[in-house]
């Protein structure tokens, strides 16, 4: 993993102040670890930090999140630089775009998705466009292989995309109406493409052309028939005694 430094000082913000709503909401995250373990919460901590802060984390933001913990600040910022979770430098004020680069997305066009970030953001991760409203990088996977190729912006995924579709959905982030998370194709979640391919019985539709669910085999008053399975013994027999060997070969010693 490439070296992770925060960003140089001339982007660096002289101070960081938690809102009234963030600082209530991470006293409520600190009261949830018993004494002694209230450090535990530095990480949803950070993460809040990083949404106030324009989806970065600052110097000044992480010394912030240290005394309100009483961590030692080298102690926040070893997690803000480990965690790739954490951005340590600006990113798009309307989108980072983060494309997964793993090997089923790989196989599956994550190279022509990083190809429309070249060309609509900028040639090099990390770096803002022209207006500052987009950046991207390229990630490790992020969990959605099924539904390959994909990417994330902010804290949900977009998934089954071709380079015509990454294009609309960054559209729909410039003019201020992201589309629906998940699958941008006729997908439900991480069903087959094809559709469903198991529990596919026929079912009747009522009279406004809903399908009504197969009603079921039996019901609860009546009892279970046991199959001719059920009735198999799947136990081995068992052996019948051994003969005396001893009439044949007595033990030796014996008279």
């Amino acid at each position: 993993m490439a070296v992770r430094r925060l960003a140089p000082k001339e982007l660096q913000p002289a101070s960081f102040t938690f809102t009234a709503e963030n600082l209530a909401w991470a006293k409520a995250q600190i009261e949830k670890y018993p004494p002694g373990r209230q450090q535990s919460a530095v990480i949803p901590i950070l993460w809040r930090v990083q949404e106030q802060h324009d989806g970065w984390v600052s110097e000044v933001a992480i010394r912030a999140v240290a005394d309100l913990l009483g961590m030692p600040y080298i102690r926040v910022l070893e997690i803000a630089t480990f965690y790739t979770m954490f951005q340590l430098q600006p990113v798009g004020k309307k989108a980072h775009v983060q494309v997964c680069g793993t090997t089923p997305c790989m196989l599956r066009g994550s190279k022509d998705l990083i190809e429309v970030c070249k060309h609509r953001i900028h040639h090099d991760p990390f770096h803002l466009s022209e207006d500052g409203n987009f950046s991207w990088e390229e990630v490790e996977c992020l969990g959605a292989c099924v539904n390959a190729p994909m990417a994330m912006i902010w804290k949900d995924t977009y998934e089954d995309l071709t380079p015509e579709l990454l294009n609309k959905v960054l559209d729909g982030f410039a003019s201020g109406h992201p589309p629906k998370p998940g699958p941008q194709i006729a997908r439900q979640y991480a069903a087959p493409v094809t559709g469903p391919t198991t529990l596919n019985s026929a079912a009747k539709a009522d009279a406004n052309g809903k399908s009504a669910p197969a009603a079921p085999a039996l019901t609860d008053a009546e009892p279970k028939k046991a199959s001719e399975s059920a009735n198999v013994q799947e136990r081995p027999a068992p052996k019948p005694p051994m003969g005396d060997a001893t009439a044949t070969k007595p033990p030796k010693g014996a008279s």
